[in-house]
């Protein structure tokens, strides 16, 4: 059986099932719970400045030769899936109720990952360079435009006591982009010791995301998360992150073709501009919803994340096989 899932989940997934499970069954209360806070949010600190460490001065400065691919890109990313998520609210919020209705038009304004959209367009044959480049863009503006596109789109102050959108930001900043910040100041110091340890920090990476998990699962089964959301709107909610991956996918690759890109290129476009980032999308979730809500907002995320790798990985491999063909004919 275990053989089985691993054809279709990867570790990391089948680990995050097992913490959600641990959430529903031993959810932290009391005490525990406080704990967990502050453990997750040292954890997600440790995270950001690890991402800030990571990151080279030559990657954003380069972020500016390919600007119309990068443009296409953040478009995609930060225009294209908000305003899906807008477009489809007649059908989604009955359909779902509004707070998984709030989850997906979170997920929408996400930044978009940095390893799979890179190791996705390597597999196909596409621009590479390129792709290293508009991710980590990607990543690094989504520090200070989805907290922006969260307080217009969300309304998330209505569920925070800070509120307002201003106030929003500047609890990202204080959490997410100053550790991130600090951490890339720091690269000339530490930048060859974190490279060497590239592994051992994807621990950092995972593990941050499964406390944040355990944390904000545990908050939403003891408000009756479970209660709220039966198999059936479970299901429903996973056509709906298949249907949005699959518009995005098909318009991203509509667009890359309509304005004269290359093959290379527009596979960068459809990997690029297609993906959300768990990675990033989690702490933020962390920081913008509170109590019973936070639950709600990581589902579609969790359910994007493991579709999104399953049907590019399908995807990635279609490109490389057309590509070995061109390349044989030619």
């Amino acid at each position: 059986m275990l053989g089985h899932l691993r054809l279709l989940f990867d570790n990391f997934t089948l680990t995050l099932l097992a913490v959600v499970a641990a959430a529903t069954l031993l959810p932290a209360r009391g005490q525990g719970a406080l704990f967990c806070e502050g453990v997750t949010t040292a954890a997600i600190a440790l995270l950001f400045f690890m991402h800030g460490a990571r990151l080279s001065r030559r990657a954003i400065i380069d972020g500016a030769t390919h600007w119309r691919l990068h443009l296409l890109v953040f478009g995609c990313t930060f225009v294209l899936f908000p305003l899906l998520g807008l477009a489809l609210r007649p059908v989604l919020l009955p359909l779902l109720g509004e707070p998984l209705y709030l989850g997906v038009l979170f997920l929408c304004v996400l930044p978009g990952t940095v390893q799979s959209a890179i190791a996705f367009t390597s597999l196909a044959g596409g621009n590479v360079p390129a792709a290293v480049c508009s991710a980590s863009a990607s990543s690094l503006l989504g520090i200070l435009l989805t907290p922006v596109l969260a307080g217009l789109l969300l309304q998330v102050q209505a569920d925070r006591a800070a509120g307002s959108t201003l106030e929003a930001i500047g609890a990202i900043s204080l959490q997410l982009l100053l550790p991130f910040v600090a951490g890339h100041l720091l690269r000339p110091r530490i930048g060859g010791w974190v490279d060497r340890r590239r592994a051992l920090l994807s621990k950092v990476d995972q593990g941050s995301i499964l406390l944040v998990v355990y944390t904000a699962f545990s908050a939403s089964v003891v408000e009756g998360l479970w209660n709220a959301v039966s198999p059936a709107r479970l299901a429903l909610l996973t056509a709906v992150c298949c249907l949005l991956l699959a518009l995005v996918l098909g318009l991203t690759a509509w667009l890359g073709r309509r304005l004269g890109f290359n093959r290379e290129d527009r596979i960068t476009i459809v990997f690029g501009g297609s993906k959300k980032s768990m990675a990033t999308g989690v702490p933020m979730a962390k920081v913008l919803f509170a109590g019973s809500m936070l639950g709600p907002a990581l589902l579609p995320l969790m359910l994007f994340h493991q579709i999104q790798l399953m049907a590019c990985a399908v995807l990635a491999r279609r490109y490389a096989r057309r590509g070995e063909a061109i390349r044989t004919a030619g």
